[in-house]
């Protein structure tokens, strides 16, 4: 048995990047370690639905539990930090953010985790944080540090393969299964993921898709039943969500491993 630690941001990052190896690699017999710099204080909900003086970032550190339940985690760890917000917000500013965070303090805090459960594998997010996110970017400057106090070896980056998603909406959009006008679109100026040519890890983890998705429906202040997500028809969901994508430095060029823990 070895040991997973993910390494996320915000509550609700694991279901959308990781939480199929994260399955995955329970049922292969390991042990899998959630860790989230942030509780999510700036998340945005619909009006009513936190209870009267409940606080979003206690209801999204239990949907986090929940979801980690779901998934099999079995220890879940939040560094202290607080949510950063979109990139170029006042929140940015906020020196008890993520993102203002002194790198070496903070990879010190995840290597400690690392250590303790003498880690032999660690996923974070590509250089980018997938779409510019000022705490995702963050996630992978201190998750690579860390890696490298404790001696981790393998570090994955979770990304999104940019040409196969935009091929999965073209896809989508000529078969009617979905409007073309609800097709997600990156703001102006955001790139998406990676290219193709640049990932080397492409995990199949259609058998996981429907615990996936029970996953997210575990953070409904994030992510409600109309979101296009969970909206999806099965089947689009099923490739959309299906492979999930790393880049492994060192590793290529092209796409050479399909299991984060093979050999372990």
């Amino acid at each position: 048995m070895a040991t997973l630690v993910t390494f996320h941001a915000h509550p609700d990052d694991e279901c959308l990047r990781t939480a199929g190896v994260m399955r995955k690699a329970v049922e292969d017999g390991h042990r899998v370690v959630l860790v989230v710099a942030t509780r999510g204080e700036v998340g945005e909900v619909p009006d009513g639905f936190l209870a009267e003086g409940e606080k979003l970032e206690d209801r999204r550190v239990q949907e986090a539990h929940a979801a980690a339940e779901i998934l099999g985690v079995e220890r879940v760890e939040f560094l202290g930090y607080r949510d950063s917000g979109m990139m170029g917000e006042a929140t940015n500013d906020d020196p008890r953010c993520f993102w203002q965070a002194d790198v070496e303090t903070a990879a010190a805090r995840l290597a400690a985790i690392l250590r303790e459960e003498s880690a032999s594998v660690l996923t974070v997010y590509d250089d980018n944080g997938d779409y510019g996110h000022p705490d995702h970017i963050q996630v992978h400057r201190v998750g690579v540090r860390a890696a490298e106090l404790a001696g981790t070896a393998r570090v994955f980056q979770a990304t999104f393969n940019r040409e196969f998603m935009q091929r999965g909406f073209e896809a989508a959009i000529e078969q009617g299964l979905m409007p073309p006008e609800a097709a997600p679109s990156p703001p102006e100026n955001v790139e998406f993921g990676k290219p193709e040519a640049e990932i080397t890890a492409a995990v199949d983890v259609s058998k996981y898709v429907d615990t996936k998705r029970a996953a997210m429906r575990a953070h409904p202040s994030q992510i409600s039943e109309d979101t296009f997500m969970l909206a999806m028809p099965d089947e689009a969901f099923a490739f959309a969500f299906g492979t999930e994508w790393y880049i492994r430095a060192g590793q290529g060029p092209g796409i050479t491993e399909t299991d984060l823990m093979a050999g372990l």
